[in-house]
C-alpha cells in the first residue's frame, strides 16, 4: 500500500509541474484557448485536491509500525529445568518447614508394584503303549507356580513350585544379584544348575515331552537340581570374537542318581561359547564337569558332559521359519572303593518350524547304564507341536525304545498351558 502512494504523489506532482510550465512558458493566445487551458487547469487543480484526500485516508488505514521487542530472550534450557523442578516436587532433603499445615498424599494405587509377579503352567499327559496292557493313560504331569520380583534396582527373585504327583516340590527358590564388582552374579538357593544345553530348561518349556533319556538316565527324572551357590561371569568381548561365559557352582551333593542322595558338597563348572555367524545362524558350544563324593558309600563320582547347538532363524521370517540342531554327549564315572568304569551317553536332535504354529522334531538318544552290566538303552523320538501361541502349546510324540529286554513303543500327547507373566527363562 506504500509503495501505491508514493507513486500516485509522484505523478500528480509530474504532472502539475508540467502544467505549470506550460503555461508560463506559453505565449498569449487567443482568448478562446486561454479559457480552454485554465479550464483543463482547474480541473488538474481538483483532482490533485481528490488525490490529496485518497492519500489521508489510505495513510490512516494503514497499520501503524511494529514495535521492537524489548522483552529478554527465552533461555530454552531455563525453561526445561524449571518444568523438571516443578515435576519433582519440592526437595525432600531441605529442612521442613514447620509452619506450613501437614499434608497427607494417598499412594494406595502403588502398592500393586510390591506384588510378585504370579505365574500357573499346567502341563497334562496321555498315553498309549503299543505292546501289553494299557495303565496309567492319563497323568497330570505337573501344576506349576512361579512367583518373580524385583527386590531393589540390584536383586531379584525367583520361586517356583510344583505340584507333582499329589506332592508339592519347591523346583526353584533363589534370589541372585547383579552389578557386583568384577561383573559377577551371584545365585543363592536351589536352582536347576547349568549342565549342559537342557537341563536349565523347565519340564515343560522342552522340545519334547521329556528330558533326554542321557540326562535323566544320569541324574534323575527332573534333571540335576542343587542348592547352593552359583557364581556367573561373561568376558569382556567385543567385535567378532563372541560371547565367553563361565558358571560355578557349589551346592549339597543330594542327587540320588550322582551322589547316592548324599549330603556332601559337590562342585559344577560350565563354560558356553557363543557366536553369531551371520543375521540368519547362531552357533553355540559349552563344556561342563562335575565333580562330588559320598563316604558313606564309598563312592566318588564325574561327569563330563559337552553341549552344541546350531539355529537358523531369518530375522525377516522368524514366526515362520527356524531350524534348530542340538546334542549332548555325556561321560560318567562312578567309582566305589576306587573301582569304577566310564560309561557313555548322549543325544542329537533337531526341530524345524513349519510355519508359524506347526514344529516338526526327532531326537535320537544312546546311552549306557552307569554302573554294572554296559546294558545300552536306544530311543527314536519324532514328534509334532501345535504352537498355538506363547500360552498354549499342544504336542503328539512318539517313543520307539530298543533295550536289553526288546523293543517297545508309546504314543504320547501333551498339553501345556500358563497364566500370568510365564517369564521363566529358555536357556
Amino acid at each position: 500500500m506504500a509503495r501505491y502512494i508514493r507513486t500516485g504523489v509522484f505523478l500528480a506532482t509530474l504532472l502539475g509541474g508540467a502544467v505549470d510550465r506550460a503555461t508560463a512558458q506559453q505565449p498569449a493566445l487567443p482568448p478562446a484557448a486561454q479559457r480552454q487551458i485554465d479550464s483543463l487547469t482547474a480541473q488538474i487543480r481538483e483532482l490533485r485536491a481528490k488525490l490529496d484526500s485518497v492519500l489521508v485516508v489510505l495513510a490512516q488505514l494503514q497499520p501503524p509500525p511494529a514495535r521492537p521487542d524489548t522483552s529478554p530472550p527465552v533461555d530454552d534450557l531455563a525453561a526445561l529445568r524449571a518444568a523438571a523442578a516443578a515435576a519433582a516436587g519440592p526437595d525432600t532433603t531441605a529442612p521442613a518447614d514447620t509452619s506450613a499445615p501437614t499434608r497427607f498424599v494417598g499412594r494406595e494405587r502403588n502398592l500393586n508394584q510390591l506384588n510378585p509377579e504370579i505365574s500357573v503352567t499346567g502341563d497334562l499327559r496321555a498315553y498309549a503303549q503299543t505292546e501289553g496292557e494299557q495303565r496309567d493313560n492319563f497323568d497330570p504331569r505337573e501344576i506349576e507356580i512361579g512367583f518373580q520380583s524385583a527386590l531393589d534396582p540390584y536383586s531379584h527373585t525367583k520361586i517356583f513350585v510344583a505340584l507333582e504327583g499329589g506332592e508339592v516340590d519347591i523346583e526353584e527358590a533363589y534370589a541372585y544379584w547383579t552389578g557386583l564388582p568384577g561383573r559377577i552374579r551371584l545365585d543363592a538357593g536351589r536352582v536347576r544348575q547349568q549342565l549342559g544345553e537342557l537341563n536349565r530348561w523347565h519340564l515343560h518349556a522342552l522340545p519334547e515331552t521329556e528330558y533326554p533319556l542321557a540326562l535323566t538316565t544320569y541324574v534323575g527324572e527332573e534333571g540335576l537340581i542343587g542348592t547352593g551357590l552359583s557364581f556367573y561371569w561373561a568376558a569382556p568381548t567385543s567385535g567378532t570374537v563372541g560371547v565367553h561365559e563361565f558358571w560355578g557352582q557349589a551346592t549339597q551333593g543330594s542327587n540320588e542318581a550322582l551322589f547316592d542322595d548324599g549330603n556332601r558338597l559337590a562342585l559344577l563348572g560350565h563354560m558356553n561359547n557363543f557366536w553369531q555367524v551371520n543375521t540368519s545362524t547362531y552357533f553355540q558350544v559349552g563344556a561342563t564337569g562335575i565333580y562330588g563324593t559320598n563316604p558313606d558309600t564309598a563312592l566318588n563320582t564325574t561327569l563330563g558332559g559337552l553341549d552344541f547347538r546350531l539355529t537358523w532363524r531369518p530375522p525377516a521370517r522368524a514366526l515362520y521359519r527356524e531350524w534348530t540342531i542340538r546334542g549332548e554327549l555325556f561321560g560318567i564315572q562312578k567309582e566305589r572303593a576306587g573301582v569304577g568304569q566310564t560309561r557313555y551317553g548322549g543325544y542329537v536332535s533337531t526341530t524345524y518350524r513349519l510355519d508359524r504354529r506347526w514344529i516338526a522334531g526327532v531326537r535320537y538318544d544312546y546311552v549306557e547304564a552307569p554302573e554294572g552290566p554296559k546294558d545300552i538303552v536306544r530311543q527314536i523320538v519324532p514328534s509334532l507341536t501345535l504352537w498355538q501361541s506363547e500360552w498354549v502349546l499342544l504336542r503328539g510324540q512318539y517313543v520307539h525304545r530298543r533295550d536289553v529286554t526288546g523293543t517297545t513303543g508309546q504314543l504320547a500327547l501333551q498339553a501345556v498351558w500358563s497364566i500370568g507373566p510365564h517369564k521363566h527363562e529358555i536357556y
